[in-house]
């Protein structure tokens, strides 16, 4: 089968589109024809060397498909079933090994392409705002890159539960797409500096909660952003991890939480998996939740589509078609 693989860390130019065998499937995996996979941060991570992963390497941590065949510990799943994964490395391909308690089956109300732009950032997003700090009405949030595949996710759903959304964004174009997903207000960060702009939206208040998925540039200003016993959740480094600080810094700031959390320690058993893409599902499937791509590439263009995203040229969700 034909499967992008990593054979040394460095740019998108490492990733190369080549013949390797059908992965190996255990008792307790699926085996799943990929009709298409998501592009994230976190490949790119991989594939620098950010994040340690064994060469070589076939990137991709999310997808759907349809099942080809079962492994005989597997109950729940049968041939021909439309799953979809997230969490699952080696997506990048027209084959995966999927264990099965990584992967849920799809409504017949949502087609496969949108679930593999949704699985991933879809459960980070409701993770964010059901577990991290629990949205509800009067929650005002600041949400960083609020046109991109996270922050759109973020902004529609935080405002359909009640809450306000100051989104950053970098160009009129993208401001258009955050106010369009329902943020209240918007800062561009290339004319002004966000901290002020956010104290301005609420009068000197500041926000509840932060959701940052860049970093390195903007923890400063998401520190800045909080009112007393607000909450930072540093959910991603797109810009680079964030320097080693003072932890006495969120106590004369106003009593504040900093958490650092992921995907992972969020779908520890089936009942969560369950819950998390149960709400997902539906919220999408009564058009609540608008999942955007922004992006289809080939096989061949997975190095084009990390570029893109590290270029910040993009806004939605960037997709693979094996």
């Amino acid at each position: 089968m034909r499967a992008v693989r990593i054979a040394e860390h460095g740019g998108p130019e490492v990733l190369r589109t080549t013949e390797v065998a059908e992965p190996e499937t255990g008792p307790n995996d699926l085996l799943v024809d990929t009709t298409a996979c998501g592009v994230n941060f976190i490949d790119t991570y991989q594939r620098s060397g950010k994040y340690s992963v064994s060469l070589p390497h076939v990137p991709g941590s999310e997808g759907a498909g349809t099942v080809a065949a079962v492994g005989s510990g597997v109950t729940g799943f049968a041939v021909g079933d439309r799953v979809a994964w997230a969490m699952s490395p080696g997506s990048y391909a027209e084959r995966a090994a999927v264990p099965a308690d990584k992967a849920v089956k799809l409504p017949a109300a949502l087609d496969s392409r949108t679930a593999a732009a949704a699985m991933l950032q879809g459960l980070t997003a409701h993770y964010l705002i059901s577990s991290t700090h629990v949205v509800g009405p009067g929650t005002v949030a600041l949400v960083h890159a609020a046109a991109g595949g996270m922050g759109l996710l973020l902004t529609q759903w935080i405002t359909r539960r009640g809450g306000t959304v100051i989104g950053t964004v970098s160009t009129r174009e993208k401001e258009q797409l955050a106010r369009e997903a329902g943020a209240d207000e918007i800062i561009r960060y290339t004319e002004r500096e966000v901290a002020e702009g956010v104290r301005e939206a609420t009068g000197g208040r500041g926000v509840h909660v932060v959701y940052d998925g860049v970093g390195a540039d903007t923890f400063e200003a998401s520190l800045a952003c909080l009112r007393p016993r607000g909450t930072l959740a540093l959910f991603g480094a797109a810009s680079g991890p964030v320097p080693p600080f003072d932890p006495q810094r969120l106590n004369s700031a106003g009593s504040l939480f900093l958490t650092r959390p992921t995907l992972a320690h969020h779908m520890l058993d089936r009942a969560e998996l369950d819950w998390r893409t149960g709400e997902l599902f539906d919220v999408i499937s009564r058009g609540e939740l608008n999942i955007r791509i922004g992006g289809d590439y080939e096989l061949d263009e997975a190095s084009r589509a990390h570029e893109d995203l590290e270029g910040r040229r993009t806004t939605g969700k960037l997709l693979l078609k094996p």
